[in-house]
């Protein structure tokens, strides 16, 4: 049986001579404090309001996201996902041994692939009696599948049976998905959330036919968001940032013009649009939409989209761009038609 009967399985290691990142949740190696069974997701939050999580062998610092009710994660402007599952250390030699061997004495996998396994791991083809010789001086790998990525056709990649690495030596080459600072960056990304938008609209109780709206958001709100991943039994980490670039309004009908005529509107400063002041009536908003038919009994389901860039930085001093990413919000626009007086 390989380890991945475990694949959904999550356990938090940290070495103790290894130092957590700020913010990052206190938890245990393996054999330290508690069985070789994975544990479920985990999260602290210190008297600081500083929050962390634990899902498998990584450790998230959360403390810099994106946090409220409005929040949530952003989407990929591409078809790249974050992996939906890796490799990285799970039991050591102790804890191996005793998590087969129940297995392997119910007969629950079958005779021919118990023994395929004894002989893998306990007869010396290639490993020797779980590695105990080893115990302290490496970790026994196997794989992890992300939450909610169970169905998802990449969890399938991770089928490789459960494998030794000393420390200090890097896993296999022909495994792609063990873990490195740059898996741990696209896993960060995974849990990277931002604001919605709720875009300020001036008039503001509804808008009239022709008339140009002035649209702009609360630039307080937009600011970079980052999330930390880490593998503290291993010494690495990355730190994945998303930053707001530009704000698109789509008006909830072909019957509207946007300004800029895009319907894009960069984020400059830390500021989204511009605020409608007196005596603007008659000036092009730099951020907005203009309606040319009524909304009727009903309104229009204005769309305000943030793209955010994204970056990453890795223990080991690589880094590079991930594809961008979106996040937006819906609320509803009543446009009326204006009145006129005939004398």
């Amino acid at each position: 049986m390989s380890g991945r009967g475990w694949a959904l399985g999550l356990i938090a290691l940290v070495a103790a001579s290894v130092t957590l990142l700020p913010g990052t949740a206190v938890a245990y190696g393996p054999g330290e404090g508690q069985g070789a069974q994975p544990t479920g997701p985990s999260g602290n939050s210190n008297k600081n309001g500083t929050i962390s999580a634990t899902a498998g062998a990584v450790v998230y610092d959360l403390s810099k996201n994106g946090s409220g009710q409005s929040t949530g994660p952003v989407t990929s402007m591409t078809t790249w996902t974050p992996p939906a599952c890796y490799y990285a250390p799970k039991y050591t030699p102790a804890q191996l041994k005793a998590y087969l061997e129940p297995v392997w004495a119910v007969d629950s996998t079958g005779y021919q692939w118990d023994a395929t396994q004894r002989d893998r791991y306990v007869n010396g083809h290639p490993y020797k009696d779980f590695n105990k010789d080893k115990a302290g001086k490496g970790y026994w790998w196997d794989s992890y599948v992300m939450p909610g990525r169970e169905d998802d056709p990449g969890a399938l990649d991770c089928t490789r049976p459960i494998f030794w690495v000393d420390d200090n030596t890097a896993p296999p080459a022909d495994i792609p998905q063990a873990v490195t600072p740059q898996i741990l960056a696209e896993l960060a990304y995974n849990q990277i959330r931002v604001p919605g938008p709720k875009v300020a609209l001036a008039p503001a109780n509804g808008t009239k036919v022709n008339l140009p709206t002035w649209a702009w958001l609360d630039g307080a709100q937009f600011r970079p968001v980052s999330v930390t991943a880490s593998v503290p039994v291993l010494g690495i980490y990355a730190t994945t940032t998303a930053e707001p670039v530009s704000l698109k309004i789509g008006p909830g009908t072909s019957d509207a013009e946007s300004y800029p005529a895009p319907g894009v509107c960069d984020i400059t400063g830390g500021r989204i649009g511009e605020p409608y002041a007196q005596g603007k009536a008659n000036e092009t908003p730099p951020c907005g939409v203009k309606y040319l038919r009524s909304s009727g009994n009903g309104t229009f389901p204005l769309r305000a989209t943030i793209t955010w860039q994204i970056h990453w930085k890795g223990s080991d001093g690589t880094g590079n761009r991930l594809p961008d990413g979106t996040f937006g919000a819906t609320q509803d626009v009543a446009v009326q038609e204006i009145q006129a007086v005939n004398r």
